[in-house]
């Protein structure tokens, strides 16, 4: 491609959630009460899991990180997206773009396997009860946790440093509210092959790993708990699960329904819209349905 043609692009223009005008006020309005929500409730867990004494445990250490992660994650998205509610013509530079996507993939990646430790977490707390604080030891518990940065670190970088390869020309309107992967990629002159390769590579490892973990560590739950005689040790078992499957569920879930629904419908649209559950909705149900339910009822 002649370069003296096209000029190469310094900075974005974000669409976001809507472009329908009486939508505006009420969506600020909405994401801002949601986003305090998440910052109150996922500060107020990271707090008082460190002064409490009693919350120094391998499992209350897991939802310590799990809230650190969905405090940083939601205020990547949350502040432009609300600055997309009220600015006519809301822009991001080339290298802020290529910031939010590096902690996007990063924070993102990171709450997968801390949720896959936690499940590992459970199936030692309920499969071998007598030596979970012999194998759930500080060692192992932060050894998780660093090899969850880890991880989540090179594959951020992997598929940044693959974005920054790429030339952007004219086009520069992001049908999306912040700098998504697949948004991104349609918008590029050169050619995306690499980036496609990265994405499958990096997005099997981290379907496979966390997935049969999570399904291997449950489907071990579930046959301990049915062995169970007393009744009640399957109601406290089942309630000791619950709320990790549930947050399980709202992040996978949530998170495959955006990108395979977006995919097969061929819609930007429904993809961005139901983005908004993993990248909004998730981190302020996790201090909700889990972290703040097991803390006030006192359970592990």
């Amino acid at each position: 491609m002649d370069s003296g043609n096209v000029s190469l692009v310094t900075e974005f223009i974000l669409v976001g959630l809507t472009e329908q005008a009486y939508l505006q006020i009420p969506l600020f309005l909405l994401f801002l009460a949601m986003y305090l929500v998440t910052a109150l409730g996922n500060l107020f867990l990271i707090i008082l899991t460190e002064l409490n004494s009693h919350l120094h445990t391998p499992m209350y250490f897991f939802l310590f990180n799990l809230s650190f992660i969905d405090l940083c994650y939601s205020s990547v998205f949350t502040p432009q997206m609300l600055m997309s509610f009220i600015i006519r013509k809301n822009t991001i530079s080339y290298m802020e773009c290529m910031t939010q996507l590096y902690f996007f993939c990063f924070f993102v990646i990171s709450e997968c396997y801390v949720l896959t430790s936690m499940a590992y977490d459970r199936y030692v707390a309920i499969c071998k009860p007598l030596l979970y604080n012999l194998v759930m030891s500080p060692k192992l518990c932060l050894n998780f946790i660093l090899g969850s940065y880890f991880i989540a670190f090179s594959d951020a970088v992997a598929h940044t440093a693959c974005m920054l390869k790429l030339t952007f020309c004219d086009a520069n309107i992001i049908n999306h509210y912040f700098c998504d992967i697949p948004t991104l990629l349609q918008l590029s002159c050169t050619s995306t092959y690499v980036n496609e390769l990265v994405i499958f590579v990096v997005g099997c490892i981290n379907i496979i790993i966390p997935s049969s973990t999570i399904f291997i560590s449950y489907g071990l739950i579930l046959s301990n708990i049915f062995c169970m005689r007393s009744s009640e040790g399957r109601s406290k078992a089942f309630s000791t699960c619950s709320s990790h499957i549930i947050a399980v569920f709202l992040f996978f879930g949530s998170s495959a329904f955006a990108y395979f629904k977006s995919s097969s419908a061929g819609s930007l649209d429904e993809g961005k819209i139901s983005s908004v559950f993993y990248t909004s909705v998730v981190p302020m149900m996790n201090p909700l349905i889990y972290s703040l339910r097991n803390l006030l009822s006192g359970k592990l």
